[in-house]
C-alpha cells in the first residue's frame, strides 16, 4: 500500500533529559508528556557508588554534565532537563543555578534541574512550607532542607527510607505511608523527592486525602520543561498541572481556603479530607525515617499501628 500521501510524521518538539546512570522510571516521565512532544534521553557515566551526597555530587559535575548535554545536541532538543533531585539540590541554590548554566553552554538552549523546577512549582501554586518525603539517608534529606530553606521555603514534616540503592522499587504504598506521616503541621504542600521514585499514580489520591497540592520530583521537571517550550503537561487531576484542582480537593476546604496558602480551619487547623480518618495511620514525628535498610521496609499494617522507632 502507498503511503505517501500521508507526508510524514508530525513534527515534534524535543525535551532532552539527562539522567542519573541508575535512573529506570523512562516511562513515569513520559506519562506527562502530550503527544506531540518527544524526550531524548540520556544518562550520566556509571559510578560505583552508593546513593549519599558522594553519588550526588559525582552525578552532577560539570563535566560529566556538558559530555550529556552534547549527546543530546545531535538531535536538536528545545531545552534540555538535568532530572536528578539530590545532583541538583546538593550544592545550594547557587550551585543549582551553576549547573543550569553549564549546561546552557554546554548545548546553547536553556536547561532547568528538578530541584530549580521544586521552587518553581512551590512559587507556582503559592507554597511556602511544604512536607517533605524522601527515599533518601538522613544527610540527603537534611540537605534537600537546607536547599529549600535558602528559597525561602519552610519545612514542616519530613519523613525518610535511609536507602541507598534499588529507590525504584519503592511501593505506592510505601510512598503513601510515608506522605501521611510527613504531612503534619501546617503544611502548604507536599514534595515527593527524587526522581527515581515511583509517584505518578499516588498524586490523585495524596491531593484529595491530604487536601494540599502534591509535588513529585518528575512530575516538576517535566512540568517545567514542557512550559519552558510553550507545552502543557498532562495528567489526571493534580493541582500542579489543573488549576480546577487547585479549587477542588487539592486545595483547602471550605470558604476561608485561599488555594496554595494552606488552608484548613479558620483558625488554620488543617481538615481531614472525607474518609480519611479510616485510611490514615496515626501521625508520626515530623522527622520520621520508616527504614533504614537497603530495601524498602514492609508494609504497615491496617489501623492503628506502632510509631516507628528513631
Amino acid at each position: 500500500m502507498d503511503v505517501s500521501f500521508l507526508g510524514g510524521p508530525q513534527p515534534q518538539l524535543g525535551v532532552g533529559v539527562v539522567a542519573p546512570f541508575d535512573f529506570a522510571l523512562d516511562r513515569e516521565l513520559w506519562r506527562w508528556v502530550p503527544d506531540d512532544v518527544s524526550l531524548h534521553l540520556t544518562r550520566t557515566p556509571f559510578v560505583p557508588v552508593e546513593v549519599g551526597l558522594d553519588l550526588a555530587r559525582l552525578v552532577s559535575e560539570h563535566e560529566t554534565l556538558h559530555a550529556a548535554v552534547q549527546a543530546l545536541h545531535a538531535v536538536s532538543p528545545q531545552v534540555i532537563a538535568y532530572v536528578c533531585t539530590s545532583g541538583s539540590f546538593v550544592s545550594g541554590i547557587a550551585g543549582e543555578r551553576a549547573i543550569c548554566a553549564a549546561m546552557t553552554r554546554a548545548g546553547t538552549v536553556p536547561a532547568l534541574t528538578t530541584s530549580g523546577a521544586l521552587v518553581e512549582a512551590l512559587r507556582e501554586t503559592g507554597a511556602r512550607r511544604v512536607a517533605v518525603v524522601t527515599p533518601y539517608t538522613k544527610s540527603v534529606t537534611d540537605s534537600l532542607e537546607d536547599f529549600l530553606g535558602e528559597a525561602g521555603i519552610t519545612v514542616t514534616g519530613r519523613a525518610y527510607l535511609g536507602l541507598t540503592r534499588h529507590i525504584w522499587k519503592v511501593s505506592y504504598r510505601d510512598v503513601v505511608d510515608m506522605a501521611r506521616a510527613a504531612a503534619v503541621g501546617a503544611a502548604d504542600a507536599l514534595f515527593l523527592s527524587c526522581t527515581n521514585l515511583p509517584t505518578y499514580d499516588v498524586i490523585p489520591q495524596l491531593e484529595a486525602e491530604l487536601r494540599m497540592p502534591v509535588l513529585s520530583a518528575n512530575q516538576v521537571t517535566m512540568w517545567a520543561a514542557l512550559r519552558a517550550i510553550g507545552a502543557a503537561a498532562v495528567g489526571p487531576y493534580q493541582a500542579l498541572l489543573d488549576p480546577v484542582a487547585r479549587r477542588g480537593p487539592a486545595a483547602m476546604s471550605g470558604p476561608a481556603a485561599v488555594p496554595g496558602q494552606g488552608g484548613g480551619t479558620p483558625d488554620g487547623t488543617p481538615r481531614a479530607a472525607p474518609g480519611a480518618a479510616a485510611l490514615a495511620v496515626p501521625p508520626a514525628p515530623p522527622d520520621t525515617e520508616w527504614g533504614d535498610g537497603l530495601d524498602p521496609p514492609p508494609r504497615l499494617p491496617e489501623g492503628p499501628a506502632p510509631r516507628p522507632p528513631g
